[in-house]
């Protein structure tokens, strides 16, 4: 089997949020069309049935009745028509695009046998495009990112809605309003549920709050009475202090109440909001950027790379800047040591062995220092140390 044939499973572990983000958006245009539909047919259910149950008369008044309702009926319905019309319109064909398109784009890549044809190489530079405007949307750099989605064409296989949606919620959780993510959390209330994510719940409390900081304690009961008593089941504790809190002003020194005076809650609601929308979007936490870099500096990291005297000024976690991404993954495991010439950068074995300085003991491989002898008349001399010899007096080391 060729070392080069192409690990489309592996490739299609990263892949999973780019589909499901449109599959999700998807089916949240079905939910709303499921309940348009069984909101306006049960009313004309309702409507028909009443129609049935009445006593046939002679009288006008009774048709007349029944003309009216069932104008109502047929009034009900043509809207229902209108409404499923314009949201297949603006979001359901869309969409449908969206997934098309990106399901085409993945299937280009399972018909693609080396990593090493143009082909690949075509599909891997569309993949890089969107993981840098991933990476730009979730560092709010929406402007760069809209740049390189429209320069490069890839408009729809790019979340751009998405994570302008998120930073629109975001800014007004800044300026200390959840109307916004309230909002989101009333379109999302069934998949939050599911989730059992309690983020609604946090958001009515932290209005809450903020009406007892204003000392609008009228007002905070009866938002209490309205929001926050229906959470009673699973929050009764966190309700019961809440209750308190109107006891203590926003200057109180105990301990429970002072922190949920804390401004810094409206930061924690911040993260709270972005792990929720990720987590229903199927989105990772990080960077797709930063996970596949993750991965290849995984396979690439020892302990040599953090010793001053071993540093390789061509290994990507010896780099600074890098490097701080390495830290957080771990070391390399390696069955098998491959040992790298320092010079080349091939890996030395039976075929391309390594050879010592007689002196200092530094190891290099045979290919590049008999090339280093071919350049300088057989004379060779280590990088590191200086220390100069012949080709002839360095000694041969085995790998055991």
């Amino acid at each position: 089997m060729s070392s080069n044939k192409l690990n489309v499973e592996g490739i299609m572990l990263f892949e999973q949020p780019f589909a499901r983000v449109p599959y999700e958006n998807y089916r949240k245009v079905f939910r709303t069309s499921q309940k348009n539909i069984e909101k306006e047919l049960s009313a004309v259910q309702a409507t028909s049935s009443d129609l049935a149950k009445r006593t046939k008369g002679d009288d006008g008044s009774s048709a007349d009745g029944a003309m009216k309702a069932i104008d109502g009926m047929i009034t009900r319905v043509e809207n229902l028509k209108r409404k499923l019309s314009e949201l297949q319109d603006s979001a359901g064909i869309p969409t449908q695009s969206v997934m098309r398109e990106r399901l085409e784009h993945l299937a280009a890549v399972e018909n693609v046998e080396s990593a090493n044809t143009p082909e690949f190489q075509r599909w891997a530079d569309v993949r890089l495009d969107r993981w840098l405007v991933d990476w730009a949307l979730r560092n709010g750099k929406e402007k760069t990112a809209r740049k390189i989605a429209e320069e490069k064409g890839i408009e729809r296989l790019v979340d751009i809605d998405l994570f302008s949606d998120i930073c629109r919620i975001e800014e007004a959780l800044g300026r200390k309003s959840c109307t916004e993510a309230l909002a989101w959390c009333s379109e999302n209330k069934s998949a939050l549920r599911r989730f059992k994510n309690t983020l609604e719940f946090d958001l009515r409390l932290q209005e809450y709050i903020e009406l007892a900081r204003a000392r609008k304690n009228m007002d905070a009961m009866v938002y209490a009475r309205k929001y926050l008593l229906a959470w009673q089941d699973t929050h009764l504790a966190q309700i019961h202090q809440a209750s308190a809190l109107l006891c203590f002003p926003p200057t109180t020194s105990c301990g429970p109440y002072k922190r949920l005076y804390d401004p810094a809650r409206w930061a924690n609601l911040t993260q709270s909001f972005r792990l929720a929308i990720y987590n229903l979007s199927t989105l990772p936490t990080e960077p797709l950027l930063h996970l596949a870099m993750y991965a290849g500096l995984a396979s690439l990291k020892l302990p040599a790379c953090y010793d001053p005297e071993t540093k390789n000024v061509d290994c990507p976690v010896c780099d600074p800047s890098l490097g701080r991404l390495a830290e957080e993954v771990p070391f390399s495991h390696h069955v098998n040591s491959t040992i790298v010439c320092r010079l080349s950068g091939k890996i030395m074995d039976g075929d391309n062995m390594p050879l010592a300085f007689p002196v200092s003991g530094q190891v290099y491989s045979r290919e590049a220092l008999e090339d280093m002898a071919a350049k300088h008349n057989g004379v060779v001399t280590c990088p590191r140390t200086g220390e100069t010899c012949g080709y002839s007096s360095l000694r041969k080391v085995f790998i055991s």
